[in-house]
């Protein structure tokens, strides 16, 4: 069931919030999936979905791999009956500044803060579609 991005329900957005291991699927130069878990934020005000990960991870070389323009990704996460999925463009940011919102974003939502990490990078993901019965 898709959503209107503009108008999710509150259900929807504390849905994720909640501390759950969602799915971040990217695609290989070959075109074939790859589908890890990951933890996720998401802010629906400025409609972006962040992830923290290492700069030498396969997801990051797959959305590197894209180019400029973004890879097409989705993130999705099930609890039962209930379901949700983002998808949008992502691309990878390295600042220190996005790095350490994304790490605040995280520790907030699974309630501990990771370890420094020298080789942490975030992927950025531009929402444009939700779908889900959450």
């Amino acid at each position: 069931m898709a959503h209107d991005l503009s108008a999710l329900t509150p259900e929807y957005l504390a849905f994720w919030g909640e501390y759950l291991m969602p799915t971040l699927t990217t695609l290989r130069t070959n075109g074939t999936p790859h589908v890890v878990p990951v933890g996720v934020t998401y802010d629906a005000e400025q409609r972006i979905a962040r992830i923290i990960t290492r700069k030498d991870s396969t997801k990051v070389k797959n959305v590197l791999a894209a180019g400029a323009e973004g890879a097409t990704v989705a993130v999705c996460q099930v609890d039962r009956g209930r379901w949700a999925t983002l998808e949008g463009i992502a691309r990878v940011r390295t600042d220190a500044e996005s790095v350490a919102d994304a790490v605040a974003r995280y520790a907030e939502r699974y309630r501990r803060t990771p370890e420094p990490n020298p080789d942490r990078v975030m992927i950025e993901i531009a929402v444009t579609r939700a779908m889900g019965r959450a």
